[in-house]
């Protein structure tokens, strides 16, 4: 075992070596959450915001361009989740943070893309002149 490089190093820093069983319990107690039930969730909360956006300005085509900036979000992530629950991201660690390395570039080429096709995707709204 090292020694810490001051005596009471442990204490100061506010953390403390667990053991095995400890480790254990705490993961137990605390379980990692699914990345799809991240995804999930913002496709859940990129619907109601793009229903909130056709509802506040009554416009559809608000509606639409909000939800197209969901989708934006929602499908490089899908294909991210579904990279890193592969088979070859499990496989050791340097197989799993080549996996993660390559599925983030994917996730930001596919972004960048469909960013880029906003323009044609989503049409403008007429402008209306204000009424006085």
């Amino acid at each position: 075992m090292i020694a810490p490089a001051y005596p009471d190093d442990d204490d100061k820093a506010g953390f403390k070596v667990l053991s095995a069983e400890e480790a254990r319990q705490l993961r137990l107690k605390h379980p990692p959450v699914s990345p799809w039930r991240v995804v999930a969730g913002q496709f859940l909360v990129g619907c109601l915001a793009a229903l909130a956006a056709w509802g506040l300005t009554g416009e559809r085509q608000v509606g639409w361009s909000v939800a197209y900036g969901a989708l934006a979000v929602v499908i490089p992530a899908a294909l991210f989740a579904r990279g890193l629950m592969g088979r070859f991201a499990s496989l050791n660690p340097a197989s799993a943070a080549m996996a993660f390395f390559l599925w983030e570039m994917v996730k930001i080429g596919v972004s960048v893309f469909l960013l880029a096709l906003a323009p044609r995707m989503v049409s403008p709204a007429p402008l209306t002149a204000p009424s006085i």
